[in-house]
């Protein structure tokens, strides 16, 4: 797969000294849906807004298709697609001329065509002629997306796209993402909802405090760092875990239940010897489940391994 976004080195530093990015280097594959996580002032909008163009980086160089973003700028930038958090629309201006306006910018002809089939993927083709002031928040939101795909571009940063959605309206923007990169569009995404990235993306980036701590594959990224937890409920529920089931560093769980990780990627977990040795203990098992960690999970233990 060809890497359409190329970031190699790229440092901030403001004034004040602070640094924002720290020596980012990352690639991003042609077609891919890739999710960048991090928590609050990790870095993340410095990041896009410095491969926008919006922000000036300090060192480094970035390439969008082949275009450096400050030797070639608006090739690169032509290419680019950027739906920001804010949401910043002229309120008395129709819907369709809003989208129109934008292709405009980036000085591509009149394509009532493309407009219409955007509007119409977003569902905003009814709307096309109401002011956006009559729209609500998430039709807002949409707005901004059809803004940015209006000179379709080829790479589209979608940063935080289902703040304040409701959550039906969060999924039929998935759908839509799920559209765009089948088309063939790249698609870098920030989230605060992490079971966003865990249903769309293919690719996990993990920032925090101006520096990538990890760039894999969702699914070995899970397969690799992912647990499975079996929560054991017993028939009468323990205060405190029996001394001789203290090789297996059971934790307590609500309930007086008792939690057992494991890795489902050993040659054993150890289960079957548990089991055996509760009943050896004279507790006896009323229930027992069993979980996955989730995405969630190995983003919190990655951050708080990096801030503590």
């Amino acid at each position: 797969m060809t890497d359409i976004v190329c970031i190699t080195d790229v440092r901030k530093t403001y004034d004040s000294g602070f640094e924002a990015l720290k020596s980012i280097t990352l690639t991003i594959r042609e077609g891919e849906i890739l999710a960048l996580l991090g928590p609050n002032g990790a870095g993340k909008t410095t990041l896009i807004s410095t491969i926008c163009g919006i922000a000036n980086m300090t060192a480094g160089t970035i390439t969008v298709g082949g275009h450096d973003t400050i030797r070639d700028y608006r090739a690169a930038r032509r290419l680019i697609g950027l739906v920001p958090q804010e949401i910043n629309l002229e309120p008395f201006e129709k819907v369709i001329n809003t989208v129109r306006f934008s292709r405009g910018l980036f000085g591509y002809p009149k394509d009532e065509a493309h407009i219409e089939k955007v509007l119409r993927q977003l569902s905003l083709w009814d709307k096309r002629n109401s002011q956006i002031r009559e729209l609500s928040g998430g039709m807002k939101r949409r707005v901004l997306i059809a803004k940015a795909l209006s000179h379709e571009p080829r790479v589209l940063f979608l940063d935080e796209p289902s703040a304040g959605v409701d959550v039906e309206l969060r999924k039929d923007m998935w759908n839509v993402v799920a559209g765009l990169k089948a088309d063939g569009v790249t698609i870098i995404l920030t989230t605060h909802y992490i079971e966003e990235a865990e249903a769309i993306a293919d690719r996990i980036a993990v920032i925090a405090q101006g520096e990538i701590l990890l760039v894999e594959d969702k699914s070995a990224l899970m397969n690799r760092m992912g647990q499975k937890q079996m929560i054991i409920e017993l028939q009468t529920p323990v205060e405190t875990v029996p001394p001789a089931l203290s090789a297996y560093d059971l934790d307590r769980g609500p309930e007086g239940t008792l939690i057992y990780s494991y890795d489902t990627r050993g040659e054993r977990t150890g289960i079957t010897k548990l089991l055996s040795d509760l009943s050896a203990a004279g507790l006896v098992l009323r229930d027992v489940q069993t979980r996955q960690s989730s995405l969630e999970d190995i983003f919190v233990g990655l951050v708080q391994k990096e801030t503590s």
